[in-house]
């Protein structure tokens, strides 16, 4: 019986499918995006909490759950830095 490979089985896709591709094609296992180059990729404004709650960037608050999958897809963690309005994506693995 034949094993699938990596390329052979299906990519898991996110609601936000253009911010995925970004993050995966990037070769730096840290990409920092400002929120409005992530608005440009996703096609949609944040929302207000992840411009001013962390915790929005862990999924630890209502409407992370449209984004997340995007970096989580693309295996990496975000890390934002609120301040400076943006967000460090690191590759995990």
């Amino acid at each position: 019986m034949p094993v699938a490979t990596a390329a052979a089985r299906p990519r898991k896709r996110s609601e936000f499918p253009v911010f995925q591709s970004y993050l995966e094609g990037r070769f730096a296992d840290l990409a920092v995006l400002s929120f409005l180059q992530i608005e440009d990729l996703t096609g949609a404004p944040l929302p207000e909490a992840a411009r001013t709650h962390v915790s929005w960037w862990t999924e630890a608050e209502p409407g992370a759950e449209r984004y997340a999958p995007a970096w989580h897809a693309a295996s990496r963690t975000a890390r934002p830095n609120l301040a400076a309005r943006n967000v460090a994506f690191a590759r995990v693995g």
